[in-house]
């Protein structure tokens, strides 16, 4: 994934920061990424989905609303109108760009924020909404006993998430009259509504609320045990991946075009982040894998080893194989399955077997059949296993070629 960090005009003529993540491929289609109240877009909930939604063709731009994160200005002087001009301007800035962005994200009130700004926004076609509350109003909840200091004496210092903000009456009163029902009846875009049972700071039913006011396509999808602020990389991951599934029915992505991410005939490794060993693995036209390893070697177990991806290979040749055979030899094999481990083992009287090059990887496969089968017919497929090609790749001697390209 590319990035680009870039500037653009806020609503009170400010300067605010941003990140264009891009695809390393084609760019299929934009979105823009609306971050929670106080947060910024740097939070590892904005990163990590930006990042899987790049790896899907998505370019995402992510900015700081005004007064926060690297933005210019004052926080003190804003409210939630004023996000929703930030991000009005984020897309008019993304237009003259020729990127006019045809999905937003918000997360938490910026969810709140693209739900308001989408019917303004031209030629949108879905927007996500991840934890947000029904009703802006809904974060005052986060003042506790500040709120009756704010209305009396137009501003108070709150405390949130161990730092400091002004939030002053203004705030108060733009949050307590905007509402999303108008909004959400004319969005004119697919709406798909993302929220976890258990949060505590914006409860579920506001995803209730939100869905039931929206019309159709709409969609509703759990993120089970998350919490607010997405913290767990397994559920950032599985929200990005439901966000560009989802979205491939509406937007022009790869997924939904057919079109190549690489090459086709060609296999894509890029790591996920240079701190992990997660892999995001682009094959041809269509397919996205990743790979990793366990927790015990420094991975985070979020997908299959390089070994098990041979083994994979290994077990779906042979079972292909023996499927066919049956096929062409009118077998009544009703079902075919096999295990395959993989192992190091000592070379047969070996003068050295300490030695790692004394040591052969071994695939062993257990097959099951079913069907109404002669034992010649067991015999026959059991024989036909061994004529897999893969089977055939990794008992022979192979050349592999590696080259750099690029600086």
């Amino acid at each position: 994934m590319k990035t680009e960090r870039i500037t653009f005009k806020g609503h009170s003529g400010d300067m605010l920061a941003a990140r264009l993540d891009l695809p390393d491929g084609p760019v299929a289609a934009t979105a823009i990424f609306a971050h929670c109240f106080t947060c910024s877009k740097d939070i590892a909930a904005a990163r990590r989905i930006a990042a899987r939604l790049a790896g899907n063709g998505i370019a995402v731009l992510r900015f700081d609303f005004t007064g926060l994160g690297h933005s210019e200005g004052e926080f003190a002087n804003t409210h939630f109108s004023s996000n929703v001009d930030d991000l009005l301007l984020a897309a008019a800035y993304l237009t003259d760009r020729g990127m006019a962005p045809s999905l937003l994200v918000g997360h938490s009130l910026g969810g709140a924020a693209v739900v308001k700004a989408a019917p303004q926004v031209a030629g949108l076609r879905a927007v996500v909404t991840i934890g947000a509350p029904f009703a802006p109003g809904h974060v005052s909840n986060n003042f506790g006993s500040k709120l009756d200091d704010i209305q009396e004496h137009g501003a108070a210092t709150v405390s949130l998430a161990g730092r400091d903000f002004t939030i002053r009456k203004s705030f108060i009163d733009d949050i307590s009259t905007a509402s999303l029902r108008d909004a959400l009846r004319n969005l004119n875009a697919a709406l798909l509504v993302l929220h976890a049972p258990r949060d505590a700071t914006v409860g579920i039913d506001n995803a209730s609320e939100i869905f039931i006011a929206a019309r159709h396509p709409k969609s509703f999808v759990s993120l089970d045990t998350a919490d607010h602020l997405i913290t767990s990389e397994a559920d950032a991951t599985y929200a990005a991946d439901v966000i560009a599934t989802w979205a491939s029915r509406y937007l022009d992505t790869p997924a939904a075009q057919g079109m190549p991410l690489v090459p086709q005939g060609v296999t894509r490794v890029s790591e996920r982040s240079a701190s992990g060993l997660l892999q995001d693995i682009s094959v041809g036209q269509r397919h996205q894998l990743v790979a990793d390893e366990p927790v015990s070697v420094g991975g985070t177990d979020q997908g299959p080893t390089p070994y098990e991806y041979l083994a994979a290979g290994l077990g779906a040749c042979t079972v292909m194989t023996i499927r066919l055979y049956a096929r062409r030899k009118d077998i009544p094999l009703a079902h075919a399955e096999v295990d395959v481990t993989h192992d190091r083992e000592h070379l047969a009287d070996c003068e050295n077997c300490e030695d790692r090059s004394n040591k052969t990887d071994v695939f062993t496969r257990h097959l099951r059949f079913e069907g109404d089968l002669t034992e010649e017919h067991r015999a026959a497929l059991l024989r036909i296993a061994d004529k897999c090609p893969v089977h055939r790749t990794l008992e022979a001697v192979a050349v592999i070629r590696t080259q750099l390209i690029g600086h």
